[in-house]
């Protein structure tokens, strides 16, 4: 069962970043248009994350992703098809203590806006990013065992941050 563990931010998720951008562009190479580093770990002003690297690649075909699978698996990343996101390609690295998320969309979905409003909008709002960490840690302490309640009970938070995250983001 996997633990849902929470941790200061550090400049460590920086660079493990880093290093992974570097394999994944020699994987995907032409087919790889943008990567970014998304989620809490790109965000110090959130203060606290789940020490995993979450990376948004953006492709000009989602339907060429998979030929990449078993690359991918070479790297100790699991193909995971959508999984439950309509046009998304995901992948997740370390079974019980995961360290690396991979989102891939093809170059227009409006996941890839999402994501960066999302980070944009925490990076130029400390008082949100700070409230989103904390809450965090809040649920990390209440469900260390139970991923699933940590992480819907988190998304309610979340969805309320992208909407104003899109809307801060239009004007």
């Amino acid at each position: 069962m996997r633990k849902t563990e929470i941790l200061p931010w550090t400049e460590k998720w920086g660079k493990m970043y880093l290093e992974e951008e570097n394999k994944l562009k020699a994987i995907f190479k032409d087919e790889l248009i943008e990567i970014y580093h998304i989620g809490s770990t790109s965000i110090p002003s959130v203060g606290y994350a789940k020490p995993i690297i979450d990376i948004l690649i953006v492709v000009n075909d989602i339907e060429k992703v998979n030929l990449f699978n078993d690359e991918m698996l070479c790297l100790g990343y699991e193909p995971r098809n959508e999984h439950g996101i309509t046009g998304r390609r995901y992948f997740t690295k370390g079974k019980l203590k995961r360290s690396h998320h991979i989102h891939i969309f093809q170059i227009g979905n409006k996941n890839i806006d999402a994501h960066l409003s999302f980070k944009d909008y925490l990076n130029n709002n400390p008082e949100d990013a700070k409230k989103y960490g904390d809450l965090k840690k809040v649920l990390a302490k209440q469900f260390p065992d139970d991923t699933h309640k940590y992480q819907e009970i988190k998304e309610k938070f979340v969805d309320e941050l992208i909407k104003n995250a899109v809307d801060w983001n239009a004007n």
